[in-house]
């Protein structure tokens, strides 16, 4: 199976079509997010401040799957 991620650093990047679209979906529900966020909230501090939570668990998800279906990097 080919890998979806591969590590460069502390970071993961895409090098499939899966990773491209597990990392699209991450991007697209943060962003969903902070919209639904920021209807509710006229301040930028109160809507950056309820969405840093959700953000931080998207993240979260996200990291662990990069790094549970990532490619070795050779620099071990």
């Amino acid at each position: 199976m080919k890998p979806f991620f591969k590590k460069f650093g502390w970071i993961y990047l895409p090098v499939s079509l899966a990773g491209w679209i597990i990392t699209v979906i991450f991007a697209g529900i943060s962003l969903a997010t902070l919209v639904w966020i920021d209807s509710a909230y006229n301040s930028l501090f109160y809507t950056l401040v309820r969405f840093f939570p959700y953000f931080i668990g998207f993240t979260v998800v996200w990291f662990w799957i990069a790094s549970n279906s990532a490619g070795s990097s050779g620099n071990k």
